[in-house]
């Protein structure tokens, strides 16, 4: 059997860009479709989904005898690809038409619209009796049922023809196709030891780095109160070939050194084992018996006997274990991992297990501890790295050295930074040290010699995360991914599939967390925002892996643009691209022109062109630079029917007019308009038709009717209350699905409790933000609080931000000990009448970690601000009548006063004054007088 990184080199990679669509994912549509043409189809299906799933398998198991087949597959599978695309569009269409008639037969005017169109809408399994008894098969609606079965039948088709040829291909395992897992896993991975490499190549600081973690506080370490272990956990985790195993090879040498020599808090006992995927617990017992004994481990038949020998091995014992290469597979072998660990509890205080894993998920499996990712090497070092290993000690000319590291420096800029690129490939070059090999290296596609590994772990991902990864291959390389904006694509995409409709969102989420987790997404800060890049490495796994679906244009492209490409990129716009090349991309689905600098909206035909043309768009998002003036939409928008995503993000000088025939797009789930200046609907009632919509993104407080019929909303920036019928609070009462951050102003205009209580915040659970806004400083001081009373937020509510409240009492849900939220960290009061003391009993306040006045016409904070004691930060901004601070609670470690009093800011400052007292103790003070 050829290892992973020899199948991954030999194979090339015609046939992995249907390795997505060559899964359950292709049995779940035809079911689909085979349902709605009213087909008893148990049997074909059965049939169907073995074949399918042999497929997969060879998929997996090709390797370099295939070559002879791959001219009859390579087409087959392309057309595979091509017929889903095909019966997913029919099928979208049909729900399009469903959608269509049930909106069209209940009218917006009806108070319990909503309730009765959701009521009504059946799925498309129920929907072939309905559609039998008044559509032929070629209905006025354009919905084919024909073309339907033609297209599944294509499927069918290819599949067998497909199947065919499996046996010419002599694939080992073929017996255990009924299996997921055919291959040794662990072929990919050999074993290691705890022995280094003789050279280790930019690793010193990282090392370091874990080496003063494990020597933490190391006389203070006790078990936790809510655990009796005695050794705490430091996970490295990152993608294959990135120098994880070198890096604790590194430390372990280091640390048994110190050892050797005695030093202060060195290790009683050092250990290295190597875990792999498909590990034996009582493997892995012996192994660590033989470590802490220096003995061969006898054979004992019984783990519980194995597992007594090792306690009384590691008894008031301070050790070190570093289990290398630990692989976990979301609960699959969570029980077998925690056995691992059980009896290293017996241990000293100041034990440290040291983990290598390619996700972090792993660590928590394991237990509580923390995680840290390797880190990426910058050029220069990996420069030195690639020719340590392609030159170092080679016996060649002075002349031919310094030719040779010209061109090794060209190669080593295509390996993209891996250390496991740098390994293998200088390796080879080192055998044959000419410049005419190396020049011919430097023109080969050296990275399929080193992306077998990153090809297995790719295999490992469940197939529809397999989608959702090669779907980032569309953005250009460091581009910085947004989870948010990233998962909602991927939802509008469709890669999303579960039964619970609305949920698709969560599932995004879990699917983008383990991509995280096993680092095929990388977490970057900057500017105090997260964001995630994808390894270079990685991009070219996911553009392999994607094939002509994914493509995208950049500055100097001057190529062949694909003509069966689905999903295109364009970073550099212009008008002719759009008119010559684009528009005849009529199956592409995805357009997004992003930070385009020229000014589309001159030439509205642009649009008329793409919404007429490119029918299968379900994602059209335009990205522009400034920007003024005003565009108005063509009509022919209500065209894409099968649109999901629209975004047109621009500035704060341009207006955006978007026809009434924007309301025909049913399956419309977001709105994106970025920083548009001002965004007006030409039709403001029957915005309430876009039933799908998800989310609506913008700056701008949308002035729309009967937004509570958007039962589906998840976003919305804004929601302005007015007196006017369509405007009340009361809109929000069935936006159960609101999530992130929702302002809600003019909450002068609610003129009752009850009514506050109706619009049913504490319904709202997955609200994290909440901003309550009052505008009206006229408005009865009791109304106020009545109003804030009724407005009680979900228990999972992290900040609130409070707004012109001129009430002076606290609500009950904010103070008391039941009701209200209970995770709440942050609280700003902006505009706010002095509130009193903090009741005593108040539980939430307690929990409170930072708190901000702004512009509060106080003349002294609350007099018993000490029993905020989890309080970490306090700001007062704008806030000139308080001259005089209370005792402030301990936990406090900042302090910011701005455009405040100066006489504050000056006695803060003054050594010995009462104010400075106050303030002493804090860590971090700012003051600022603007």
């Amino acid at each position: 059997m050829a290892d992973p990184v020899t199948i991954g080199a030999a194979v090339g990679w015609g046939m992995k860009a249907a390795g997505w669509v060559v899964s359950p994912i292709i049995s779940n549509l035809v079911k689909e479709g085979f349902s709605y043409l009213g087909f008893d189809t148990s049997e074909k299906l059965r049939q169907l989904e073995l074949k399918v799933l042999q497929l997969e398998l060879m998929l997996q198991l090709e390797a370099a005898q295939i070559y002879p087949h791959r001219i009859r597959l390579d087409p087959l599978l392309k057309n595979l690809k091509s017929a889903f695309y095909e019966a997913e569009d029919i099928l979208d269409e049909v729900e399009y038409h469903r959608l269509k008639r049930q909106i069209q037969s209940h009218p917006c005017n009806k108070r319990s619209w909503v309730c009765k169109i959701q009521s009504t809408l059946p799925s498309c399994s129920s929907m072939k009796n309905q559609e039998s008894g008044n559509m032929s098969d070629e209905a006025p609606l354009g919905i084919s049922k024909r073309k339907l079965k033609k297209s599944l039948q294509k499927i069918e088709n290819i599949v067998n023809e497909a199947h065919r040829i499996l046996p010419l291909l002599n694939l080992a395992n073929q017996s255990y196709v009924d299996k997921r897992q055919t291959v040794n896993v662990n072929s990919c991975s050999p074993v290691t030891t705890a022995a280094p490499p003789p050279v280790v190549i930019g690793r010193d600081k990282d090392c370091d780095k874990i080496i003063r973690m494990l020597h933490e506080s190391v006389d203070d370490v006790e078990p936790t109160s809510n655990s009796s272990l005695s050794y705490s956990i430091i996970g490295i985790h990152g993608i294959p070939g990135s120098g994880k195993s070198t890096l604790a090879q590194l430390v372990c040498a280091c640390e048994k050194k110190d050892k050797k020599e005695k030093k202060d808090n060195h290790f009683d006992l050092i250990m290295w084992v190597h875990v792999s995927q498909n590990f034996s617990v009582h493997k892995i017992f012996s192994e660590m018996l033989e470590e802490a004994t220096g003995q061969t481990c006898p054979e004992f038949k019984s783990l519980n006997t194995l597992e007594q020998k090792l306690e009384e091995a590691l008894s008031e014992r301070r050790f070190l274990l570093v289990l290398d290469d630990v692989w976990y597979n979301r609960g699959e072998s969570l029980q077998e991992l925690q056995k691992i660990v059980y009896p290293l509890k017996i241990g000293k205080a100041g034990s440290k297990i040291l983990v290598t894993s390619r996700t972090a998920d792993t660590l928590s499996a394991l237990g509580e501890g923390r995680c840290i990712p390797i880190s990426d090497l910058d050029d220069n070092v990996f420069l030195k790295l690639f020719m340590h290993y392609a030159l170092e000690g080679v016996n060649i000319s002075e002349g031919d050295r310094r030719k040779l590291e010209l061109i090794g420096a060209d190669i080593a800029k295509k390996l993209r930074r891996s250390p496991l690129a740098a390994r293998t490939v200088g390796g080879q070059l080192r055998i044959r040290p000419n410049v005419d090999f190396w020049i011919g290296a430097h023109n080969r596609g050296l990275l399929n010699e080193t992306m077998g590994a990153l090809w297995w772990s790719y295999q490992h991902l469940d197939e529809q995360v397999r989608r959702c990864f090669s779907y980032c291959s569309i953005f250009p390389r460091r581009h910085k991914l947004e989870r948010d904006d990233l998962i909602t694509l991927w939802v509008a995409e469709g890669f999303i599939r579960t039964t619970s409709t609305g949920e698709e969102e969560d599932v995004a989420g879990q699917y983008f967390d383990y991509l995280v987790s096993s680092s095929f997404l990388k977490k970057e800060t900057g500017w105090s925002k997260v964001y995630f890049t994808v390894h270079d490495l990685l991009h070219d796994l996911a553009e392999k892996v994607a094939g002509n679906d994914c493509f995208r244009i950049q500055k100097g492209w001057r190529g062949v643009l694909p003509r069966d490409v689905r999903h295109l990129f364009i970073k550099t716009y212009d008008e002719t691209m759009i008119t010559e090349r684009i528009l005849k991309l009529e199956s592409l689905r995805t357009l997004v022109i992003e930070r385009s600098r020229i000014n589309m909206i001159d030439d509205e035909t642009v649009f008329e062109s793409m919404f007429t043309r490119m029918r299968q768009l379900r994602v059209l998002r335009v990205d522009v630079l400034g920007g003024e003036g005003m565009l108005s939409f063509p009509k022919s928008i209500g065209k894409l029917k099968h649109l999901r995503y629209f975004g047109y993000r621009t500035g704060l000088l341009l207006k955006q007019v978007l026809p009434s025939t924007i309301t025909k797009l049913y399956h419309l789930q977001v709105l994106d308009f970025g920083y548009c200046g001002d965004l007006v609907f030409s039709s403001k009632e029957d915005l309430c038709k876009l039933i799908n919509l998800r989310h609506i993104i913008s700056l701008q407080r949308l002035c729309n009717p009967n937004l509570g019929r958007l039962t589906s909303l998840q976003t919305m920036p804004f929601l302005t209350v007015m007196k006017e019928h369509g405007y009340e609070i009361q809109q929000l009462a069935h936006l159960n699905n609101l999530r992130g951050k929702l302002q809600i102003d003019g909450l002068e205009n609610v003129e009752s409790q009850e009514a506050a209580v109706e619009a049913n915040l504490a319904g709202k659970k997955r609200l994290k933000q909440l901003v309550l806004e009052w505008d009206d400083k006229n408005c009865s001081l009791d109304v106020h609080a009545e109003v804030l009373e009724g407005l009680c937020p979900p228990t999972e509510l992290e900040i609130l931000e409070i707004r012109g409240y001129r009430g002076s009492r606290y609500p009950s849900w904010l103070v008391g000990q039941q009701n209200g939220p209970k995770y709440l960290h942050k609280l700003e009061l902006s505009r706010c009448k002095r509130l009193g003391s903090i009741p005593e009993h108040s539980e939430l306040f307690t929990h409170l970690r930072s708190l901000t006045i702004y512009m509060c016409s106080w003349d002294s904070l609350p007099d018993n601000m000490e029993r905020l004691t989890s309080l970490e930060k306090l700001t007062l901004t704008f806030c000139n009548n308080v001259l005089s601070l209370p005792t402030l609670p301990q936990s406090l470690r900042k302090f910011k006063v701005q455009s405040s009093s100066a006489v504050l800011i000056s006695s803060c400052q003054t050594i010995g004054h009462p104010n400075w007292q106050m303030i002493e103790h804090i860590p971090h003070t700012d003051f600022e007088i603007v």
